[in-house]
């Protein structure tokens, strides 16, 4: 089952690794994430690679962390599988930046909470004009995951960032071009041919020089990201006991307003 929530496709020099739960938006399971990270490892190992894409099979590109999935650990009190969980897609930011080739996100629709965090963790983003971004974290009262504290104020500024992460609201594509958070829209039909455009002329390019310039831009943030990325896994377990979490997945699950204790 786990190879299956991820699927691997070559064509040429480029390795497409697509997303593949549809039904539920691609959201992030233990699968899914297993499955990643051993596609990533297999294209890391494979010197004819030369840029890799990352997209999600349907409608969505990742609704962030699967809800039900949550929902469960919570109830039953999982802290120790919930810290798991955090803990290794963190590795999975850390595999994908130290990647020697360019990676590619190819946002074909919603990207939310740590699936938007997965998408700020690839070099270059090219998303169809009817993507949408959210740190949807808020929402259910949990912190931002996935190196999103680190990652996010980066490429947006502190203010914009924040209002991400307090507001919970979405963004739609053509602003987070303007803002930068993405560096292409095109029309949703075009995407998937736009996209391999990009990716063959990334591949295309001097692999040693490029894997060179990723480690130079790279290199010395990963510390701080390590940092940033250990804190966000003991806020999280600290949101994961607390009522407002628990009413956060009750109100998603049945489709209302959670009502927010502040404890």
């Amino acid at each position: 089952m786990g190879d299956e929530t991820v699927l691997l496709a070559r064509q040429g020099s480029v390795a497409t690794l697509t997303l593949n739960r549809p039904e539920c938006l691609n959201a992030l399971d233990q699968c899914l994430r297993a499955s990643l990270a051993q596609k990533l490892e297999a294209v890391s190992r494979d010197t004819s690679v030369r840029a890799v894409v990352i997209t999600g099979a349907g409608r969505g590109f990742c609704s962030g962390g699967d809800i039900r999935l949550l929902a469960e650990m919570r109830k039953s009190h999982q802290s120790v599988a919930f810290r798991d969980f955090l803990v290794a897609g963190h590795r999975l930011v850390r595999r994908i930046r130290s990647l020697p080739m360019p990676v590619v996100a190819s946002v074909n629709g919603p990207a939310m909470g740590g699936g938007m965090n997965l998408a700020l963790a690839c070099d270059l983003r090219i998303a169809s004009d009817r993507a949408i971004f959210s740190q949807a974290f808020v929402n259910i009262g949990l912190h931002p995951d996935w190196g999103g504290t680190f990652l996010l104020p980066r490429m947006l500024g502190t203010g914009r960032t924040l209002e991400m992460f307090l507001l919970g609201d979405p963004m739609k594509a053509d602003q987070a071009l303007e803002l930068g958070l993405v560096n292409y829209v095109v029309p949703h039909e075009k995407l998937e041919a736009e996209t391999k455009k990009l990716a063959e002329r990334l591949a295309a390019g001097p692999a040693l020089a490029i894997g060179l310039m990723k480690q130079a831009l790279y290199e010395r943030l990963e510390t701080q990201l390590d940092s940033m990325m250990e804190h966000e896994v003991e806020a999280q377990m600290k949101c994961f006991e607390s009522e407002d979490f628990e009413e956060g997945l009750k109100a998603f699950l049945e489709k209302r307003r959670p009502k927010f204790k502040g404890r």
